[in-house]
């Protein structure tokens, strides 16, 4: 467990003694992913091989993080966020979860909004801790918050999905196979009036030299909108979860250690000890 001393005036400093299991989940997973980067060379896949390469740089962030801004995470965060990254780069991409497990997009959106709303909620409690800033939210504001945080990393990163399929033409933002639609594009008035078309089970494209393609998935393709709605959805519930969490934890200060394995905290150096403070003995007394 970590240990925790206290310095002069109140000031604290938090000591990580014990990081073992740290280590050994970032020694396994990354251990792992050289492997795969080795197999993709091998098989000129040099695509997943610049992921695999993202990866490792990926999982040196938080203990980057840690020391440029001298913060200390929690164990258990910190071995979420490298699990993260290992199931959205690997696992997701390279092994293909996405396409071979329906929900573990969602999954993944809903531990987003909850990872991002401790980490919003980390950064106002540290600012309402700090006697430098004037800042001294309620715990009902400290809660929105850091669910506003989450929700606007989520959104920018759905507007980073839908750049990547405009201008690159990658599938991100994953399509959805539908057998009913509703729309005023085919109101015959040309109106407001949306026209419902059920039953739909295949579509049919007409390329440019007249092909005729047939898509044969079953139904309509709904190019992305319903994947980006569903993972806002379940980033707001994740957001929610914790933004609750965080709100009970401030109004008991502290009590309960579950908030306190995902919020990260400011590593505080004791301050030197005055100098009528030395013992006579000391050196240069």
């Amino acid at each position: 467990m970590p240990k925790r001393t206290r310095g002069p005036k109140g000031q604290e400093w938090r000591h990580v003694e014990n990081k073992k299991l740290v280590y050994t989940v970032y020694f396994v997973l990354r251990l792992s992913v050289v492997g795969m980067l080795v197999a993709q060379f091998f098989n000129r896949n040099y695509e997943n091989v610049l992921l695999c390469v993202l990866t490792l740089v990926l999982f040196m962030l938080p203990s980057a993080f840690e020391r440029r801004l001298h913060i200390d995470l929690p164990d258990t965060l910190e071995i979420i966020i490298l699990l993260f990254i290992y199931a959205a780069e690997i696992l997701g991409e390279i092994q293909s979860y996405y396409t071979h497990f329906h929900g573990w997009d969602t999954m993944l959106h809903t531990m987003n909004g909850f990872l991002c709303a401790a980490i919003g909620f980390a950064l106002v409690d540290i600012l309402n801790r700090e006697e430098k800033v004037s800042l001294h939210l309620s715990p009902f504001f400290m809660a929105v918050t850091a669910f506003c945080f989450s929700m606007t990393i989520g959104v920018l990163w759905e507007f980073f999905e839908f750049s990547m399929d405009q201008f690159v033409l990658f599938d991100m933002q994953k399509d959805t196979v539908i057998n009913t639609i509703s729309t005023v594009n085919l109101d015959p008035n040309h109106g407001t009036t949306a026209v419902i078309v059920k039953g739909i089970q295949d579509v049919i494209l007409v390329l440019e030299d007249g092909t005729q393609m047939p898509l044969g998935l079953g139904g309509y393709l709904d190019v992305g909108l319903i994947d980006t709605m569903k993972d806002l959805f379940v980033n707001f519930i994740g957001a929610v979860v914790f933004s609750v969490i965080g709100y009970f934890y401030v109004k008991g200060r502290g009590k309960g250690s579950f908030a306190t394995r995902f919020i990260p905290r400011f590593q505080r150096k004791p301050a030197a000890p005055a100098a009528e403070d030395t013992p006579p003995d000391a050196p240069g007394a």
